[in-house]
């Protein structure tokens, strides 16, 4: 299934699409003229996931958006106190190309500006056979995770327009700022900047970025965490220039564009941002990138002041329902529909705070479930915080998995459903902790809501017992003499063992056993329901399990001491016969060798319950 968030790209891009102020970069090599309807959009996260729409791989020059790449490899080689000498870390509020030195030490105010990137890279110097462009257009290649190349016809064309760059070159080292070849200097920078990326290639080095320097596909560490600490905090006041107090206030990430198209943005911990678009504004930034990383700030709730809690995928486990089936016990012939079919329903537990990060881990790992998958549980219990994020992307999770015949099923907290909706589970009936709600709390489509995890399985498993059963599962009434725990014996002696059976009916809540009762005999249910009920360690009373026609209780205590220690409640009209305590014991007296083998096939059917309970109860201890 795509993703919900690969859909709101898609709907993105067509609305930005269709905004036509700007005009491209003049200066390029002839016959290589920008194409202002370009535009590609791209979304990386730090483990390596690219959503991309629009033009995506088409190469263009990377231009300034080298700069904190270059800044970097400098702090990397010198130190953050050398550098510092040469470029200060402050706000200009002016233009990429303003003439603007600090009068007493020359110093530019920081390296996002055109100055600033010409002292460092008057200080990058080659090393290991390689020269300083070299080493350069290798650090963009481990970011980006392959290898990009500066075109020569772009550095050609630059240098021929770069009168005003060539000034600055001249003017640093007059001041001592550039203290070898000025003109060299300016021809590094301008050959960085001729680096040939994508959109793709700009996302990805953001998440590089995003990831602490660690480059999500290869796991390569390129800058250690204090200089992508230092590059990204320029970045986000200055990375944007004249127009960076207006980009902080309603983007919100640390970014950095070119006068190529690109625009590059940060959300550390969590994700890059990349867009392609050539028409400019006036400060030099691209049009619809800024836009587009406005959108995106609003409406996946980028901005850092909302995304800095959480930036880890949400996603703690995924299991088949299978692999944690509900308390209720079901007919050798149901067990067998549940194994044979149990993988086409999934549980996805959810953890931490849903935001930009947790909320893409979610969508991403239900968009990747196989499409068998028609059932999608998503325990949503120890979730802290939802944003808006989240609940528009579970609206838009409905709406796909519903239009391709499949269901969403959300299992919520205790405080979460009482706000979400009015659920008030009742431990002593069937289950009554569901709920249709729209998602996203508003008038869209509506999901299934549950109080517990146990519920919510219940419900995918009598939903796939009613799609994939067969008349056998879905009977409502199982005489005594067709009970699968006496499936051992022979039909004589089933009826034989009928024929001792007291028949009793009870109504809806009727309490049929208590705790602390003494052994009360062997109960088989004919039809209706009866729920198991016990108390927590907190106090609180819990269903257990619910049993059907064809089951049985009491069996366990047979033959011991014990007293009752849970409650039996009847759900509905019940329709029971019990084999009494007085019953067994004229059986051992007149036909033992029935009663050895009524022991035995209870014995096992007894033991087949446990083992199931206690594989049941290990996949909830680890899970």
């Amino acid at each position: 299934m795509e993703s919900p968030i690969q859909h709101y790209l898609e709907r993105l891009l067509a609305e930005v699409q269709h905004l036509g102020a700007g005009a491209p970069y003049s200066v390029h090599p002839g016959g290589k003229e920008p194409r202002p309807e370009d535009f590609g959009i791209c979304l990386a996260t730090v483990d390596g996931r690219v959503y991309s729409v629009g033009v995506a791989d088409q190469e263009f020059s990377i231009q300034s958006i080298s700069k904190p790449f270059s800044y970097g490899l400098a702090l990397a080689d010198y130190g953050f106190d050398a550098v510092d000498e040469k470029v200060d870390v402050e706000p200009s509020g002016d233009p990429f190309n303003q003439i603007s030195l600090a009068p007493d030490t020359g110093r530019p105010p920081n390296a996002m500006v055109n100055a600033g990137a010409l002292a460092v890279s008057g200080m990058i110097r080659g090393g290991g056979g390689k020269s300083a462009v070299r080493r350069i257009v290798d650090t963009y290649s481990r970011f980006a995770g392959r290898t990009l190349t500066s075109s020569r016809s772009v550095f050609d064309v630059e240098i021929r327009n770069s009168d005003r760059n060539h000034s600055l070159a001249y003017l640093l080292s007059s001041m001592g700022v550039i203290e070898h070849d000025p003109t060299l200097a300016l021809e590094n920078y301008l050959r960085q900047c001729a680096v040939q990326v994508t959109c793709r290639d700009l996302a990805m080095m953001a998440a590089t970025l995003a990831n602490g320097g660690t480059q999500p596909l290869n796991g390569e560490q390129v800058f250690e965490m204090d200089v992508v600490e230092r590059v990204l905090s320029v970045m986000m006041t200055s990375g944007m220039y004249d127009d960076a107090g207006a980009w902080v206030s309603s983007v919100g990430m640390p970014a950095k564009s070119g006068v190529g198209g690109g625009t590059l943005a940060v959300l550390p911990g969590q994700a890059g941002l990349a867009v392609f678009s050539p028409p400019l504004d006036g400060h030099g930034n691209s049009v619809r990138g800024l836009e587009t990383c406005r959108r995106l700030s609003r409406d996946m709730e980028m901005h850092f002041v909302r995304a800095a809690r959480s930036g880890r995928s949400a996603v703690k486990d995924t299991m088949e329902i299978s692999q944690f089936p509900s308390r209720v016990r079901r007919t050798l012939e149901e067990a067998e529909v549940l194994e044979r079919y149990g993988h086409r329903a999934r549980i996805i537990e959810v953890t931490g705070d849903l935001f930009f990060a947790g909320t893409e881990s979610l969508v991403r790992a239900v968009s990747e479930l196989d499409d068998s998958v028609g059932y999608v549980i998503l325990d949503l219990r120890l979730v802290n915080e939802a944003g808006r994020l989240a609940q528009h992307m579970l609206s838009d999770l409905e709406r796909l998995l519903r239009s391709a015949g499949r269901d969403l099923v959300l299992v919520v907290g205790e405080e979460a459903a009482v706000h979400a909706a009015d659920i008030s589970p009742d431990p002593s009936g069937a289950p009554t902790s569901r709920d249709a709600r729209s998602a996203d709390g508003g008038g869209g489509p509506e999901v299934t809501l549950f109080r517990g995890l146990g519920d919510a399985v219940e419900f995918c498993e009598d939903s796939l017992l009613e799609r994939y059963g067969t008349p056998a599962v879905t009977t409502a009434r199982v005489p005594v003499t067709a009970s699968p725990a006496l499936d051992l014996l022979e039909e004589a002696q089933r009826e034989q063992l009928a024929a001792l059976m007291e028949q009793r009916f009870h109504e809806d809540g009727d309490v049929i056993r208590r705790v602390g009762q003494r052994f009360g005999g062997v109960h088989f249910i004919i039809s209706g329901q009866i729920n198991t009920i016990a108390t927590d360690p907190r106090g609180e009373r819990v269903r257990l399990n619910t049993l059907g026609a064809g089951m049985t209780f009491g069996e366990l205590a047979l033959g011991t001491a014990d007293r009752q220690e849970t409650t039996e409640k009847a759900v509905g009209h019940v329709e029971l016969m019990v084999l009494t305590p007085e019953a067994i014991e004229e059986l051992e007296e007149r036909d033992p060798a029935l009663a050895l083998a009524l022991w035995r096939a209870l014995t096992r059917d007894a033991y087949t319950l446990v083992d199931r309970y206690l594989r049941e109860a290990a996949v909830r201890l680890t899970y």
